[in-house]
């Protein structure tokens, strides 16, 4: 038996769920594996001393081991087979705890008990979570109005009008929904829109043992529900009115709310809409509809992919959960990522946030404002579309990525539509797919690098490269390109070409018409260059038009 000074417990624990390698364990080592309780963080830290035996060290590193066979499967059907067969081979009675007005909780499976989800247990009750709903309207300006989900009277004493739609904002594991990018988000919304819109906390709720806050969103999902019910109570406030939007463990918890309305005196789903900023991978991928957020949570579910690696390299889902998912710049590794520092890395032991995860939130938090910027393709994968199989829209139309998929017309054509898009790699992560031509005049069998350059009102330039090598005049050179200014709000746009090795000194090339194919209708513009340039040397492109009768 091993015994942990005080705090190493939660720092043990929380180090095999970062570092646990995808090896699997053979059955065998398995056919013993009992549930075991995971206390509260808090309790751990506050102890003098605890132990963790030797047994609950293995069990830890076979659930992991478990966790890698299930994300290992490539099919659904596969994941189904192994989760019924071990199933079989271990289930703990089932426990079950009840708080005043939510309900009961039971860790019987899907919620625990089957590979997996083995370490989660029974979530903590709202007090000890700390719930709360931080209210922001046009009223409140930049400050909030504290809403207590079981105190009416913070609710009719408020700014909350029933003739607003309501948004509710969902952080995830290890954040917090008093600060950051769930009140940014917000403040934007009620900037942009005359709406109601709450920051859940559940802060502490959700700075445990990842498995710990993943049981946890069972009472957070329900608390939710229970407020929602309580404003149709007052108000008689339809929860059709109601969009949830939830990032990592808060996707799951919105589809945990939408459940439990579900059917609210009709025939339909209740919630109108839930958006599932990149949801938690681990022990949900998989695993049944149930235990996760899936298309019947809401009338729209839309879910955006931006960090679908295997754990633990990535954090949040890659098969398709919702009507629509979108999967920028593949869904996997996020453009920018590479040159910014892991979120908190050394800072906090606990924080398993990173930058590709955190995408997901700030390119729903752009999309308000920039909806263009996210236009995104329907296409069966990233490979197709990066191959410009998809190009450009199809008669129907694309929708956007973000705050306004629900006004695409389609949206609920059928479930687990797949739409993909590249993104910039800096704020505002906008980006605009185009075919770029060039028709080239100039000498014949120059070596370089032709671009075109876009200019914005700001400033800032962007250099695209459409062809390198053996260039020739009459010679047409096109390049599906995502440029991150777009071309009808250009101030300048320009072709400039770069010489290569045993290129005369006197080379001159110049662009005698470039076509912009525009991906959202294939409509084209063409704009002309008036004969050539040396390398290096800007050639300004306009109209053609308004070339020819000048």
């Amino acid at each position: 038996m091993y015994h942990a000074p005080k705090g190493i417990q939660f720092i043990f624990l929380h180090s095999l769920y970062m570092n646990t390698t995808r090896s699997s364990q053979n059955d065998s080592s398995k056919s013993g594996l009992q549930q075991i309780h995971l206390p509260d963080c808090r309790e751990i830290l506050q102890a003098p001393s605890e132990t963790i035996g030797l047994h609950e060290i293995k069990a830890i590193q076979e659930e992991m081991a478990c966790l890698s066979n299930l994300s290992a499967l490539g099919d659904e059907e596969g994941r189904k087979k192994l989760m019924r067969h071990r199933t079989m081979q271990y289930c703990p009675a089932a426990n079950e705890v009840c708080y005043e007005t939510i309900g009961c909780f039971s860790d019987k499976p899907p919620w625990s008990g089957i590979p997996g989800r083995q370490l989660f247990g029974l979530p903590a009750s709202p007090e000890k979570m700390n719930i709360s709903f931080s209210l922001f309207t046009k009223e409140t300006g930049n400050l909030s109005q504290k809403i207590m989900y079981n105190e009416l009277s913070s609710v009719q004493n408020s700014k909350f009008s029933p003739l607003r739609k309501t948004r509710f904002v969902i952080h995830g594991y290890t954040s917090t929904g008093k600060y950051g990018w769930v009140v940014e988000m917000c403040l934007l919304l009620v900037d942009v829109e005359d709406i109601n819109c709450f920051a859940v906390d559940w802060e502490d709720g959700a700075k445990c043992t990842y498995f710990i806050a993943g049981s946890n969103i069972r009472v957070l999902g329900a608390v939710i529900a229970k407020f929602i019910i309580t404003m149709m109570k007052i108000y008689q406030y339809c929860p059709s009115n109601i969009h949830l939007i939830g990032h990592s463990l808060g996707a799951h918890t919105a589809g945990e709310a939408g459940r439990r309305l579900q059917y609210v005196g009709k025939k339909s789903p209740a919630i109108e809409r839930i958006s599932g900023l990149d949801p938690a991978a681990v022990g949900f991928e998989g695993f049944p509809e149930m235990v996760r957020l899936d298309p019947s949570d809401a009338g729209l579910v839309d879910v955006i992919h931006s960090n679908g690696v295997r754990f633990p390299l990535g954090l949040g889902m890659f098969n398709a959960t919702g009507d629509m998912d979108f999967y920028p710049n593949g869904g996997k590794r996020m453009v920018g990522c590479n040159d910014v520092k892991e979120e908190q890395e050394q800072e906090d032991i606990r924080s398993v946030g990173n930058c590709h995860h955190s995408r997901s939130h700030e390119y729903y938090k752009y999309s308000i404002v920039h909806p263009s910027g996210f236009l995104a393709y329907p296409c069966k994968s990233y490979k197709s579309f990066q191959a410009g199989n998809c190009f450009p829209c199809p008669t129907e139309g694309c929708p956007v990525m973000g705050h306004y998929a629900d006004q695409f017309h389609d949206k609920l054509k059928k479930r687990n539509q797949t739409y993909y898009l590249n993104t910039g790699s800096k704020e505002p992560f906008t980006s605009w797919r185009y075919n770029i031509s060039v028709k080239l005049n100039g000498m014949k069998n120059v070596r370089g690098e032709i671009n075109i350059v876009f200019h914005n009102k700001n400033g800032d330039m962007k250099e695209y490269p459409i062809m390198s090598g053996n260039l020739n005049r009459e010679q047409i050179y096109s390049k599906l390109t995502d440029v991150e200014i777009n071309p009808e709000n250009a101030s300048r746009i320009e072709f400039v070409w770069h010489k290569q090795f045993f290129t005369f000194f006197w080379a001159q090339l110049g662009a005698e018409k470039v076509n912009l194919t525009r991906g959202q209708d294939g409509r084209k513009t063409s704009l002309c260059g008036q004969g050539t340039v040396k390398y290096e040397v800007p050639q300004m492109l306009t109209p053609c038009g308004i070339l020819k009768e000048a």
